[in-house]
């Protein structure tokens, strides 16, 4: 076997070895003296160790995060926000979201690399081309995971969009009922835990916070944050107005939800308005051409047997 076909196969297992013995450095346990020393420093330690105990490949990737993240971790706390953020509107709100994130991501980067390099290598070999597969390989692992958090993100933002409005409406009827604004929210997140799954969770949150201590004005402004959606700003903001000047708290809901209403429908007529002119595409690619084809045809037929003719 000549030299030609040796090299793909060694760089191949080379680079697969390189990132199993890092991944294997990474998931190495700590030392039990270290663990004592920190149990006793710190005696919360013990229930995380305690629940931190897995095996197999579960178990490395949760020791190796915080080291494989730390690569990519942002510079400044903008950009960390930024990425908290983008992860809570796609509904990761834990705060372990970004560590996972950013250590996933440098993982398909990785492993995007391994299966570009080893395809080119296998392919092309040592020239351009395997390099190109490599560089490729990777950057699509490198950008895979934000094109899911963005599809994830714009999913489920639509929805919180499309179920708030509903949602509102049986806001406004336990308001004026004369359930407090607290009592509301869980009422309506029992109500509509089925059709309105992602709402329900976000009021559920707030609920629990509310339960924590925390200020309304504060846990309000993190529910306008998480969801990312405009009218579930505004809403909050509303919220936040009547709270803090003594206003209605019903009286607002009634105008923000007539407000959304009218904003629904003024969407309704804009898409229908835009109907006409989508339509013109498949018009002049599909339905004219069979028009065009059953009107002239027997004409051109026609003209072509009597130019044969004479």
């Amino acid at each position: 076997m000549s030299l030609t076909y040796i090299v793909p196969f060694a760089v191949f297992f080379g680079i697969t070895l390189g990132v199993w013995a890092v991944f294997s450095m990474f998931g190495e346990k700590d030392n039990r003296a270290t663990e004592r020393l920190d149990e006793l420093k710190d005696p919360s330690r013990r229930a995380q160790n305690a629940n931190s105990k897995s095996t197999g490949m579960s178990g490395a990737f949760k020791k190796a995060t915080p080291a494989l993240s730390r690569v990519l971790q942002p510079k400044t706390d903008l950009e960390e926000n930024a990425l908290k953020v983008r992860l809570a509107n796609a509904g990761f709100s834990s705060p372990n979201a970004p560590t996972f994130f950013l250590a996933i991501k440098l993982g398909c980067l990785i492993a995007g690399v391994v299966f570009g390099g080893g395809f080119g290598a296998f392919k092309y070999g040592m020239t351009y081309g395997g390099i190109s597969s490599l560089v490729i390989g990777g950057g699509i692992g490198f950008y895979l995971p934000e094109i899911v958090i963005r599809i994830l993100r714009k999913q489920r933002m639509d929805r919180v969009f499309l179920s708030l409005p509903d949602a509102l409406d049986l806001l406004v009827v336990c308001v004026e009922a004369g359930l407090g604004l607290d009592a509301a929210m869980r009422r309506v997140a029992e109500e509509l835990a089925d059709s309105a799954l992602d709402v329900c969770q976000e009021l559920n949150l707030a609920n629990l916070q509310l339960q924590m201590g925390r200020p309304r004005r504060e846990v309000l402004h993190d529910l306008g944050i998480r969801t990312g959606v405009d009218d579930m700003k505004a809403l909050v903001a509303i919220l936040i107005q009547a709270d803090r000047f003594g206003s209605s708290v019903a009286q607002a809901l009634r105008v923000q939800s007539d407000s959304m209403r009218i904003k629904r429908s003024q969407l309704a007529e804009e898409k229908a308005a835009q109907t006409a002119v989508k339509m013109i595409f498949p018009l002049v690619l599909f339905i004219f051409p069979g028009i065009f084809v059953v009107l002239v045809g027997p004409a051109a037929i026609m003209m072509i047997r009597q130019l044969l003719t004479t």
